[in-house]
């Protein structure tokens, strides 16, 4: 039987998961079930490098950076990806869709004036609503690649768009 990875690692977990769960439960403001998974997760982590950190100063205190990581990570991953219960249902689409017609085929046009980076550009980030990263990854360039383009690729559209969208705002 094999001890060496797993020695000392149960009494380990089972004495620090209330720990890691308060303060899991601290870090997600309540929400007990991504508590439940970040604990979890922490636990899973510690237990690959238990031999390492079985002979550590603290332990506890690894366990703990490790959850605080873990929460910090999962937050990076969905904080733009937030879902809201709600009792209110959007409107359907196509309900005033006439309306912004006009508004629409303008925008489509001045957007066809630009080349097909800046077009790729606009797209990612404005209709798709992704991140300058995100941007980057997509198009295989640099973030900062990614900012010069949009700022050029606004002002462009502000001379293509010019006077033509103060009739559709009303300013």
């Amino acid at each position: 039987m094999r001890l060496g990875r797993s020695e000392g690692y149960p009494e380990f977990a089972a004495a620090r998961a209330g720990h890691l769960y308060r303060s899991a439960c601290l870090l997600t403001g309540g929400d007990t079930h991504l508590a439940e998974d970040l604990v979890q997760e922490t636990l899973g982590r510690v237990y690959v490098r238990w031999n390492r950190v079985s002979r550590a100063d603290n332990p506890a205190g690894y366990a703990h950076t490790v959850l605080t990581r873990t929460f910090l990570a999962h937050r990076r991953r969905h904080s733009t990806h937030k879902e809201h219960a709600t009792d209110v249902l959007p409107e359907r689409a196509g309900q005033d869709a006439s309306a912004d017609a006009p508004l629409r085929l303008t925008l489509v046009q001045a957007l066809g004036q630009l080349s097909a980076k800046d077009r790729a550009v606009v797209v990612l980030r404005y209709w798709e609503d992704r991140s300058v990263e995100e941007t980057a990854a997509a198009m295989d360039t640099s973030s900062a690649a990614v900012r010069t383009r949009c700022v050029r690729a606004l002002a462009r559209l502000r001379v293509l768009l010019g006077d033509a969208l103060v009739e559709y705002t009303g300013s």
